[in-house]
């Protein structure tokens, strides 16, 4: 069926207004050569853009001829401000960002193991209102917040989590209470694929599974350009795979046993010790808005002096044996966990993510493929996050902006 003059032009300006936000400024003869819309449809279309207060003029083309340049539109930044929220086990980070997601304010604060759930909440919230402050914005359009669980797929909800604190479900509550804006709530594994998907090492890949490798480890699920989150929402929870060799059994209320006790922080940082590594507190608290692995650690100093891209003993030098070695028996042990994957999935590439994936980089990328090759006779290629510890984070924002957009520029997109 043909679609009707009020549906088609909602398609024409959704579809001008994508190409503002992917390439920028453009004169209504760019826009008409982009959509192969004709010029009194372009001219009506940026009139509407412009009474909608969606669309401004931004400058002139610097194109040289006979008469006035032509009038670069562009999409108006300030016309809504979101927010990004990365929640973790003891700290929060917060992004507050224009409608084209160009950052104005950010910062983190620490939430010690101590804390109760209502001070804990108040300090969340207060970062959040100083940030948006600093950033000049009046309100918020939507908020989207990243952490670690189960998110309810009927109800969007962050579902009660074994070892979690209290805190993060309710966080998200007071949020939608004080908030004048959409709140939203996902999985930090899935926000993070989300982002190396759009932004990072998977630009090229519409399927792939990255592994998420910090306290914690779980995985995220990209088929057919789409996140797939399966039907309790629980998809990539690999954490609870049973490993032969570990303690036990993993149970429904905890992965002892499975294959988070051969790739959590604390099982890197105790398997560097073991081939003689600097000995340190695996984890810190409050760094960066992240429980990290930091370069003092046993983990991180294994990890990163085995890339040939990174400062270890000597910027650009081959790992000594002991680091040579350590990275061998990681990448033994995460293979296993692809391995896993794989064999369901076939994906083609798997990403290594959160901290132990950021900092072991391409060295130890390179290693897992080369395990994981003699583990699968499927042929997958592995590689490094390319956004690091801001994966989340700019999942979060992705996700905020999205949703902005799509409640401004009217019909929606397929979203994650």
């Amino acid at each position: 069926m043909a679609a009707s003059p009020s549906t088609a032009r909602a398609i024409n300006d959704r579809f001008a207004l994508r190409l503002l936000q992917d390439e920028g400024p453009l004169t209504a003869t760019q826009l008409k050569t982009l959509t192969g819309l004709s010029r009194p449809t372009v001219a009506d279309l940026v009139e509407r853009l412009h009474r909608s207060g969606l669309v401004h003029v931004v400058g002139e083309s610097g194109a040289e001829r006979r008469g006035p340049n032509a009038k670069l539109y562009g999409l108006v930044a300030d016309r809504a401000h979101l927010a990004a929220l990365d929640v973790r086990t003891r700290s929060v980070s917060v992004t507050v960002a224009d409608l084209l997601g160009t950052t104005l304010a950010e910062a983190t604060v620490p939430v010690g193991d101590d804390s109760d759930t209502g001070p804990a909440v108040e300090k969340a919230v207060a970062l959040l209102e100083r940030t948006v402050k600093e950033a000049g914005a009046d309100r918020l359009h939507s908020v989207a917040v990243g952490a670690p669980g189960l998110i309810d797929p009927a109800t969007g909800e962050l579902r009660d989590s074994s070892g979690l604190p209290a805190w993060h479900r309710r966080l998200v509550g007071v949020l939608q209470e004080r908030l004048p804006a959409h709140v939203l709530v996902e999985n930090e594994t899935n926000l993070a694929a989300v982002a190396e998907l759009r932004e990072g090492a998977a630009r090229d890949r519409e399927d792939f599974v990255l592994l998420w490798l910090g306290q914690g480890v779980g995985a995220a699920v990209v088929l057919g350009g789409r996140l797939r989150r399966g039907a309790s929402g629980g998809a990539g929870e690999i954490g609870f795979l049973p490993v032969p060799g570990t303690s036990g059994l993993p149970s429904a209320t905890g992965c002892d046993g499975g294959f988070h006790e051969l790739a959590c922080a604390a099982a890197v940082e105790s398997l560097a010790a073991a081939h003689g590594l600097t000995a340190a507190d695996a984890l810190t608290s409050g760094d960066a808005g992240a429980d990290a692995l930091t370069s003092g650690d046993a983990g991180a100093d294994a990890l990163t002096s085995g890339d040939a891209g990174a400062d270890g003993p000597a910027a650009g030098s081959a790992p000594t044996p002991g680091h040579a070695a350590f990275l061998d028996a990681l990448a033994r042990r995460l293979a296993i966990g692809a391995a896993a994957v794989v064999s369901v999935l076939d994906p083609g590439c798997v990403v290594l993510a959160g901290e132990t994936g950021h900092q072991g980089g391409a060295a130890l990328a390179a290693r897992v493929e080369t395990e994981l090759a003699a583990l699968s006779p499927l042929r997958t290629e592995v590689r490094a996050t390319a956004l690091g510890d801001a994966a989340v984070l700019r999942g979060a924002l992705l996700l905020a902006r999205d949703t902005a957009q799509d409640a401004l520029f009217g019909a929606p997109t397929a979203g994650l």
